[in-house]
């Protein structure tokens, strides 16, 4: 039997608060689309289908390099982590599993995968850290991990990604994504050949240990540790990457991880067409990689990163399987709220996706109809689909109002009358 960390009475009472007014408008927005020729049932079931997972470090509370300030009743490790997740997909039925970050999360896979069964939660894509320093570490990444100079720093940072792979294998998880701060500060501090070239080799090691059925993610980021330039830059790098490493080698896309402006939703085409999307890290950005809560910055452009890959699924592209997951900082906010927020938003963008009318659409771009096809698309956008996303959670076990039902649960109170003050003042993302 599933342990669950919020009453069952609690959230039945918040339920029966919004079940009547649930109804009336659940019905409404079902007419509504049947205009359209669209089913709700058909519709509330694929969102019910739709899953993403949560990072087991997004509870703990964010920070930048100038400051952190903890929240009440942080995780102390691992399984406290585990507790906090199994409260966000008990409210929302959205996020089974969980993806866990090494060496932050190191613990006895046997006890991580009891505890996490008791819980009724899996893992997702395992993330390795070579991007800082582990205590007790014979080589420091100051100056790079998988494409540093030094041949020892290059092969420990193999062997802690190969690490995770054991470790995520005796979990039951499926891949492992490998994002690197490799890159220079100053023109001329490092050879971009050179180091490119490292890091292929180094990832063919990392490639090489993969089980037959497990995939590899690389993750392309902009800017940040490194400044002046970044070994995996860019998307264009990251396809070459994969398509370098081999059919088991994908991309991931950070929604945070471009440049301002930068088309998205254009890029994922890009790799769902030549078959190398491997899954995304949902965050919002209004500078930079700011890790904001997914769909509070720019949720159109959540949607439309949605309307290709709705597309795709609905073209039934050959082998298309992205995984989904959340990546984000929580500075101001209950982490715990932020994650809820945003894995509802996601299924937002999901739900809104499934309502664009496909061959209405290919029609008017046929037709080079811009102003039409357009319309097609923000018509879909604009559609209220909160009752469908209640709906689809009610019927899980979830909750109607999950933020609502949580705060009435007094979840936070009580965690945070067992677990200790974190001490604040630190810098440096947590």
């Amino acid at each position: 039997m599933t342990e669950t960390k919020i009453a069952a009475d609690v959230i039945a009472a918040e339920n029966d608060k919004r079940a009547a007014a649930l109804k009336d408008d659940y019905e409404a927005l079902g007419n509504q689309l049947a205009r359209r020729n669209i089913d709700i049932e058909a519709v509330t079931a694929k969102v019910a289908e739709f899953f993403v997972a949560v990072p087991s470090w997004g509870v703990g509370t964010g920070g930048t390099r100038f400051a952190r300030f903890p929240g009440t009743g942080e995780p102390r490790g691992i399984f406290d982590k585990l507790d906090d997740c199994a409260v966000i997909n008990q409210l929302t039925r959205a996020t089974p599993n969980v993806s866990l970050h090494i060496p932050w999360d190191k613990e006895d896979p046997k006890r991580l995968k009891a505890h996490a069964d008791a819980l009724g939660l899996g893992f997702d894509a395992m993330n390795s850290n070579t991007f800082s320093d582990a205590p007790g570490q014979s080589h420091s990444y100051k100056y790079g991990s998988l494409s540093h100079t030094d041949a020892a720093t290059r092969q420990q940072a193999v062997e802690h990604n190969i690490e995770c792979i054991e470790i995520g294998n005796a979990i039951g998880s499926k891949a492992l994504t490998v994002w690197v701060g490799d890159g220079s500060n100053f023109p001329g501090q490092s050879n971009f050949t050179r180091s490119f070239e490292r890091y292929l080799a180094a990832m063919a090691d990392i490639y090489k240990a993969l089980p037959d059925d497990w995939r590899i993610f690389s993750e392309h980021k902009m800017y940040e540790p490194a400044f002046y330039s970044t070994v995996v830059q860019d998307w264009g790098t990251n396809y070459l990457i994969a398509n370098t490493l081999g059919e088991k080698a994908f991309c991931l896309v950070d929604l945070g991880h471009h440049a301002p402006n930068t088309n998205i939703e254009m890029i994922v085409a890009r790799l769902i067409q030549f078959g190398k999307l491997g899954g995304f890290h949902f965050n919002d950005s209004k500078y930079g990689d700011d890790d904001l809560d997914a769909g509070s910055i720019e949720p159109y452009r959540l949607f439309l990163v949605f309307n290709e890959l709705v597309d795709a699924e609905h073209r039934g592209v050959k082998g298309f399987h992205p995984a989904h997951m959340i990546d984000q900082s929580h500075n101001v906010t209950d982490p715990i709220e932020s994650l809820i927020s945003s894995a509802n938003e996601i299924r937002r963008a999901y739900a809104q996706a499934l309502l664009v009318d496909r061959a209405a659409l290919d029609g008017y771009q046929q037709d080079n109809d811009a102003l039409m096809a357009s319309d097609m698309l923000k018509r879909a956008y604009r559609t209220d689909v909160e009752p469908i996303l209640a709906q689809a959670r009610q019927l899980a076990g979830g909750a109607i109002d999950p933020v609502a039902t949580y705060r009435a649960s007094g979840y936070r109170s009580h965690v945070a009358a067992k677990r200790p003050a974190s001490v604040g003042g630190s810098g440096g993302i947590v």
